[in-house]
């Protein structure tokens, strides 16, 4: 059953104008066709089509449920976007489709990107929720320093992004031959996770010593030298995989 995004579910029962089109006239949903929808916090909805109008389908709610992440932490992922903005979407793709819970771009001092547009990694982020399945639906900030936000989360304690009970722990994946520890020896279950990812170049020797000072473990994704969005990808799932439910 394909999956719909309904944000607005609890004040409003009509799909949006991209979504209706969809349903309606790519689909060709009718008026009694049961469909399923989240709100992308965690909830689907089973519901019944009550008018199918390509731009504004209404429905009524069968029934909801609740469902529960298939990792118990909050991972966040800032890493610098590629050269080729298209290496960046997949990479974003397949995190969405993983289980990241959000995603920061970083614009660092070897970046060779320095813009984006975001409203495109919102509907790839929001296409690869739908196609997975997956009720939950990333949160992508705004393309952001890399000081600023190594500085934001530094310091020695940092509470849980979600509010719940615990500490975030905080990596920097970087190259350098210098003393560090493989990511899936580092990560500690239960507890909530925000890794570095740089760009094709690195990210410069000072913003690493930055972010150890700010509390940031420098960590490595094994042997092989990995592409930027591979990079991100192999840390989003080592951190899920270790803490699945």
């Amino acid at each position: 059953m394909y999956l719909f995004y309904t944000p607005d579910i609890e004040t409003s029962h009509f799909l949006s104008e991209e979504e209706s089109a969809h349903c309606v006239r790519v689909l060709r949903y009718d008026r009694g066709d049961e469909i399923l929808l989240t709100d992308g916090r965690g909830t689907t909805y089973h519901a019944r089509i009550t008018n199918p109008h390509p731009r504004h389908c209404e429905f009524e709610i069968l029934s909801q449920e609740k469902q529960e992440k298939t990792h118990n932490i909050y991972l966040h992922v800032a890493i610098a976007p590629t050269k080729n903005i298209e290496r960046l979407e997949w990479m974003v793709e397949k995190c969405t489709e993983i289980g990241v819970d959000e995603i920061t771009p970083l614009l660092c001092r070897f970046s060779e990107r320095k813009n984006l547009r975001i409203d495109r990694l919102e509907k790839i982020i929001l296409s690869a929720a739908k196609q997975s399945l997956t009720p939950y639906l990333p949160k992508l900030n705004e393309l952001t320093d890399f000081a600023t936000l190594v500085e934001m989360y530094g310091g020695e304690a940092v509470k849980r992004l979600d509010g719940k009970a615990g500490c975030l722990d905080k990596y920097i994946a970087h190259c350098y031959k210098d003393e560090k520890r493989e990511l899936k020896d580092a990560l500690r279950k239960g507890r909530d996770v925000l890794i570095l990812i740089g760009p094709e170049g690195d990210f410069s020797e000072q913003e690493v010593e930055l972010a150890i000072k700010e509390g940031f473990v420098p960590v490595g994704l094994g042997r092989s030298r990995l592409r930027t969005e591979t990079a991100g990808v192999v840390a989003c799932h080592t951190a899920v995989l270790l803490n699945e439910d």
